[in-house]
């Protein structure tokens, strides 16, 4: 599965400052959690090159790679980005379920 994500990994590791491979099967770790997480709450992860996608990734990646001193900012930043994606038609498979938005979700 690392293959599928050469570029990916390639990015995160440019936004954790990190150039060897010691930690890349952390980090393959980090960004599949990211792209699980995301799929959990209905944002479409297929294209992994997307800005927004990749964003959030390295976010999600910066904060629960080590001990960040600003994993709270970190934290709320990913967290902002995940539900702007949700509330994003271009971002999610809700129009599948007759369904616009996460907010239309909710109340059905």
């Amino acid at each position: 599965m690392a293959s599928d994500y050469t570029s990916l990994l390639a990015k995160v590791k440019i936004s954790l400052r990190r150039t060897d491979t010691t930690y890349d099967p952390e980090i393959l770790d980090l960004i599949e959690a990211c792209l699980e997480d995301l799929k959990t709450v209905g944002v479409k992860t297929d294209n992994i090159e997307d800005p927004l996608i990749v964003r959030a990734v390295c976010t999600y990646s910066r904060a629960n790679f080590g001990t960040p001193p600003n994993y709270g900012d970190l934290k709320t930043s990913y967290d902002d980005q995940k539900a702007q994606m949700m509330m994003a038609s271009a971002y999610t498979n809700y129009d599948a379920y007759g369904i616009k938005s996460y907010l239309d979700r909710r109340e059905g």
